[in-house]
């Protein structure tokens, strides 16, 4: 009996004796008063928080954001926009646009999100799609461009519709996307704005129903909605130590409470950090293309994977330089995929290319603009009747 206890003695000792392996330790919970919520964060894409986040709900002015951004990358900011009847006295709310009035889209866009003007979304809408309907079909083609596998839309405004719906994840994506576009970035962020009025001696003045822009310290938009069925809808935005952060809630009565708590928690806990730099050696004489950053929690520092994958001689990358790509995973999830160039490759220090042709500094994408611009124009004939 002795000795079976001596040996248990030991083989506790061995057992404390050995270091555990990190554990990993989970964001601490967090809860809306939302139907359904989302969090993302807009650099990334990466989703920090989903409560129902796929659920398929009625949005409300959300729609918004898509047809803002549809027409902005489908119009031209300068065109005057003529007020149809359709558009004139549409219900809900409104800018009060005059029947056979004239505004510039830019304009218009200011009266789409800052006052979620219903006439002003028909009005768009008609003149970038050639009709409500062509419009809509670019709203949809647009949503399955990125991926957004639960919305749907009917019409540019948000009026209740059967058929017409989102999630919180996918609005989400939508409002990451959309950021990225300095025209749409700087309309969001703008409290109050001042335009001509054509009927009257005085300006136009709107002012942005989104009070996030005033409650939170670094918000910069991005759009309010509601409808009886939908209820109350916001999707705000914030920055902080250049780290831009999106939330999402449907049918929340508490909205402003809860995103406040849910971007407090986002800059929290899920810090930018980067996981490669520019010029940085990689190993095998190699060194990275880009700089890639994430948003982590502390305990995913220990969950960082990185694979180094070489171009076979001859393939178009390999001649442009490429020699390979670092992919980098968090979590289990991909954080990026970076090319690698050889140390010392001069091309390292200028404008990359890729295989596409296209250079991935900013007059290369410029160049790749106006090719995506030109094949835009085309289909847009093709779908709407209307040239740009």
């Amino acid at each position: 009996m002795k000795k079976i206890l001596l040996c248990l003695f030991i083989w506790a000792v061995i057992l404390t004796a050995v270091p555990a392996k990190p554990s990993v330790v989970a964001a601490p919970a967090i809860s809306t008063n939302a139907e359904t919520a989302a969090l993302i964060d807009v650099a990334s894409g990466r989703i920090l928080y989903s409560q129902k986040g796929d659920k398929q709900v009625r949005i409300a002015s959300l729609t918004k954001i898509m047809t803002a951004i549809v027409a902005i990358e489908n119009g031209k900011l300068s065109d005057l926009v003529k007020v149809s009847g359709r558009a004139f006295g549409k219900e809900g709310s409104s800018i009060y646009l005059k029947l056979g009035e004239e505004m510039s889209l830019h304009n218009m866009l200011y009266g789409l999100m800052l006052r979620s003007g219903n006439d002003a979304a028909t009005a768009i809408a008609e003149h970038v799609g050639g009709s409500e309907e062509g419009f809509v079909y670019l709203m949809n083609q647009k949503a399955e461009q990125l991926g957004l596998v639960n919305s749907h839309f009917m019409n540019p405004h948000g009026l209740d519709v059967e058929g017409h719906y989102s999630s919180a994840n996918d609005l989400a994506k939508l409002t990451a996307y959309a950021l990225k576009n300095p025209v749409f970035k700087e309309i969001v962020k703008t409290e109050t704005k001042k335009a001509p009025n054509p009927n009257e001696s005085w300006d136009y003045t709107w002012f942005n129903k989104n009070k996030m822009l005033g409650l939170y310290e670094g918000a910069d938009g991005v759009k309010t909605g509601y409808t009886k069925l939908a209820k109350r809808c916001l999707v705000s935005s914030a920055t902080r130590g250049g780290q831009q952060l999106a939330a999402v809630t449907i049918n929340d009565g508490q909205d402003w409470a809860d995103h406040t708590k849910l971007l407090n928690y986002g800059f929290a806990k899920y810090r930018l950090q980067m996981l490669v730099e520019k010029g940085e050696s990689v190993g095998q004489g190699l060194v990275a293309g880009n700089t890639v950053s994430y948003p982590m929690d502390g305990a995913e520092s220990e969950q960082i994977t990185r694979k180094i994958e070489l171009e076979e001689a001859g393939t178009l990358n390999y001649r442009l330089g490429i020699v390979g790509k670092l992919k980098i995973t968090v979590a289990g999830e991909e954080a990026g995929v970076v090319p690698l160039y050889a140390d010392g490759d001069v091309r390292l220090g200028s404008e990359n290319k890729s295989a596409w042709g296209f250079r991935t500094g900013e007059s290369g994408m410029k160049t790749a603009n106006k090719y995506l611009d030109t094949l835009r124009d085309v289909f847009r004939t093709l779908v709407t009747g209307k040239a740009r």
